[in-house]
């Protein structure tokens, strides 16, 4: 029982759903930047080292987050003690050397980018999320990453640009929209986040600016004749209708309409993924 609980531990603290969203997410940005149809293994492999970094990724930052956790998030793993920071330690570097030595086996490119998704990560676990707007930029850079690491896994990361533009932008502002859902919990926790440092109503301001950018992105991938109409029809009913929706839930004061907001976003990141896919 004792192990079990250990394994548990290890495999907790790892936020596995989060593992496995990357792990799919570098699935379909191999689906979407592939010429030629893409073995299997690759795909398996490929993606499995994606997720062992984010995985690892997520234990450096619940060991930063040690004391804090102890507040905000005391049934987390380190807090509660059912896993050492030394034994979280390992865990962590394991994790990040398995996943080096599968992506120089797949190939020195990927190699590169899993390295330096390591790095910044532990940036960000260190001191990066605790600068606004940077913490915010690094996460969606490491979003939008997952798409170039799978254009780079099928030779063709040119693909993925667009599908990676849009998951930064997209994850950018719902990184913000976060913070402005958190802020009284984050000023209880002393975290300044750009939403505490400028106000509320600049953080809601440069949120609508950067989804108005986004729409006019949107549009560009069929004007430029790179994806098919099927990409435009699915862009025009559904993505940018929840776009302007998400606006128009920021102009307005009532707090729940945040929460409705960042659960828009993040249904219009999987609308928008299908819309490239089909469209290309």
């Amino acid at each position: 029982m004792a192990v079990l609980k250990k394994i548990s531990a290890y495999i907790k603290i790892t936020r596995p759903l989060n593992v496995i969203i990357t792990f799919f997410v570098v699935v379909v940005a191999i689906l979407i930047s592939q010429k030629n149809p893409t073995g299997i293994s690759l795909i398996i492999l490929s993606s499995l080292a994606a997720a062992l970094t984010a995985a690892a990724g997520n234990i450096i930052n619940d060991i930063f987050d040690i004391e804090t956790d102890k507040t905000a998030h005391p049934d987390r793993v380190l807090t509660t003690g059912r896993l050492t920071k030394t034994e979280a330690m390992i865990e962590y570097f394991l994790l990040n050397i398995i996943a080096g030595i599968i992506a120089i086996y797949l190939s020195p490119k990927l190699f590169i980018i899993v390295v330096f998704s390591i790095l910044l990560l532990y940036l960000y676990s260190a001191y990066l999320k605790k600068i606004p707007l940077v913490g915010n930029i690094s996460v969606a850079v490491l979003t939008g990453l997952a798409f170039i690491y799978g254009g780079f896994t099928v030779e063709n990361p040119m693909s993925a640009i667009i599908p990676a533009t849009f998951a930064f932008f997209i994850n950018l502002v719902r990184e913000i929209v976060k913070d402005i859902q958190d802020i009284e919990g984050d000023k209880k926790q002393n975290i300044l986040t750009f939403p505490i440092r400028a106000g509320i109503k600049s953080a809601k301001k440069l949120t609508i600016g950067l989804i108005i950018v986004l729409i006019v992105f949107t549009l560009y991938p069929f004007i430029a004749q790179i994806y098919r109409i099927e990409y435009f029809i699915i862009i025009m009913i559904i993505v940018n209708p929840v776009l302007v929706i998400c606006i128009k839930n920021l102009l307005q004061k009532k707090e729940n309409n945040i929460s409705i907001t960042s659960n828009l976003l993040k249904l219009n990141m999987i609308f928008g993924l299908i819309a490239i896919y089909l469209g290309n």
